[in-house]
C-alpha cells in the first residue's frame, strides 16, 4: 500500500486538476468565441479538447499520484482497497485546491474577471440521470482498465468522457471538484451554484453502483489484484 499523503502526490494532483480545469475552461471560452453562435461546433471543440487534455495530464501525472484528479475516483479506490482511507483527504483537498485556480487561471488567460459565479442553468431529472449515466460509464471504464487493460486507461477514460460529452444531456462533468470548481465560472463550461449539489450527489450515486458492480464482476475471479494508484492512472 502506498503513502498517498507524500506530499508529491498531493501536489501532483492539485497541479493536474488545476490544467485539466484551466482546459475545459479554457478551451469552452475559445470555442464559444469562435464558433459564431454555433453550440454544436462549439460543444465540438470543448470536446476535443478536454480529451486531448485529459490524455495528457494522465500520462503526465500517473506515474506521480495515478491522477486520479476527481474526488469519485479517489474514494472509489478507497473504498476497493487501493488507497489507504487516510490518504483520502489529503487527495480530496489538493483536487479542490488545484480547480478553483485552474478555473480562474482561464478566466485570466482570456481577460475575463477572474472571480465569478455562474449563472448557466443546469437543473433537472434528465440532466441529473445524465450526469449519473456519465459518472458510472466513467468508473465502469476506469475498473476494466484496473482489472485488464491499464496501459491503455489513458486513452480509454478520455475516450468514454469525450464521448460522454454527447451521449449524456448534462454533458458529462462527471467529477465532483469540476463541478464545484465550474460553479465559480460564468462561461460556456459553467453550472449555477445552486445546481452543483444535485450534478455532485448524481456523480457519488454513478460511482458507487459501478464500483459495486466492478467488485461483483471481479468476485468471479478471485483474487482480483487491485493496482495501486502509483502504477495505474486515472482521471
Amino acid at each position: 500500500m502506498t503513502n498517498g499523503r507524500s506530499p508529491r502526490r498531493l501536489v501532483a494532483e492539485g497541479v493536474g486538476t488545476g490544467l485539466l480545469l484551466a482546459a475545459v475552461v479554457g478551451s469552452g471560452i475559445m470555442a464559444e468565441r469562435l464558433a459564431g453562435g454555433n453550440a454544436a461546433v462549439a460543444l465540438l471543440a470543448n470536446t476535443l479538447a478536454t480529451a486531448g487534455a485529459l490524455v495528457a495530464l494522465i500520462l503526465a501525472f500517473g506515474p506521480v499520484s495515478g491522477a486520479h484528479l476527481n474526488p469519485a475516483v479517489t474514494v472509489a479506490f478507497a473504498w476497493r482497497g487501493a488507497l489507504p482511507w487516510r490518504a483520502v483527504p489529503g487527495y480530496l483537498a489538493a483536487q479542490l485546491a488545484g480547480a478553483v485556480p485552474g478555473v480562474w487561471l482561464a478566466h485570466a488567460m482570456f481577460d475575463l474577471p477572474v472571480v465569478q459565479a455562474s449563472a448557466r442553468v443546469r437543473t433537472g431529472f434528465g440532466q441529473w440521470a445524465g450526469e449519473f449515466t456519465a459518472t458510472f460509464a466513467l468508473l465502469s471504464v476506469v475498473w476494466s482498465c484496473v482489472r485488464h487493460h491499464p496501459h491503455a486507461a489513458p486513452y480509454a477514460v478520455a475516450s468514454v468522457i469525450a464521448g460522454a460529452y454527447w451521449f449524456t444531456s448534462s454533458t458529462s462533468f462527471a467529477n465532483p471538484a469540476v463541478t464545484a470548481a465550474r460553479a465559480l465560472s460564468d462561461t460556456f463550461a459553467g453550472i449555477r451554484p445552486a445546481d452543483a449539489p444535485a450534478f455532485i450527489a448524481a456523480q457519488a450515486l454513478g460511482a458507487a453502483a459501478a464500483t459495486a458492480l466492478s467488485a461483483w464482476f471481479a468476485a468471479a475471479d478471485r483474487p482480483a489484484r487491485t493496482r495501486s494508484p502509483s502504477t495505474y492512472s486515472l482521471a
